[in-house]
């Protein structure tokens, strides 16, 4: 945990007691489904689970759209600096491609279904989609491009990290504070290349 989260964590308001009882206090629903599983009892509560989901929707959207743009560069990139960054993007969108799928398995382990769809990453991503193939950006400007896909990608992850935080929700928060560990990396060694 960072320090500055751990200062932000340490100056909240302490929790209340946990009750003595918890299954006679439980506040999550564990009714079994219609076809029989069991409801979900994890210690978060329903609609605390709703909120860390959706917020990890919309970041499950910043970060595949992150990942086809940084797609999108690696093989449309030409000039100068051909070679060192198709081998630079490569190597970024393997491993975003690699991390998409803890994202959306921690949503569906809250209860809920992870957006697939283009339409929906298009809906939910605050990161606006390349035009493409008509309309190619030159090195430098990709470069800036992924820079800031990368720092709305940390925006996003510290506004779900913040929900999960106050949800007591230590699966979410470890897996966004390694995912804004690996985008403050990817955006400082992007933006080094235009300095």
């Amino acid at each position: 945990m960072s320090k500055k989260h751990a200062n932000q964590k340490a100056a909240k308001p302490a929790k209340a007691d946990k009750p003595a009882n918890p299954v006679a206090s439980a506040a999550i629903p564990t009714a079994p489904h219609a076809d029989g599983a069991p409801g979900i009892d994890i210690g978060i509560q329903a609609k605390d689970r709703a909120k860390i989901a959706d917020g990890l929707a919309r970041f499950l959207s910043d970060a595949f759209t992150l990942y086809l743009k940084t797609h999108n560069f690696h093989w449309n990139v030409t000039g100068s600096m051909f070679n060192a960054l198709h081998t630079m993007f490569e190597a970024q969108y393997t491993e975003q491609w690699n991390a998409l799928d803890d994202i959306a398995e921690r949503i569906r382990a809250l209860g809920f279904n992870a957006p697939g769809s283009y339409a929906e990453f298009i809906k939910l991503s605050s990161i606006p989609e390349e035009p493409g193939l008509t309309d190619t950006a030159d090195w430098r400007e990709m470069v800036r491009r992924l820079v800031a896909g990368n720092e709305a990608v940390c925006r996003t992850a510290r506004k779900v990290l913040d929900v999960a935080d106050d949800a007591d929700d230590a699966p979410t928060e470890d897996l966004l504070t390694q995912r804004l560990q690996t985008h403050e990396k990817y955006a400082w060694m992007l933006r080094s290349l235009l300095q």
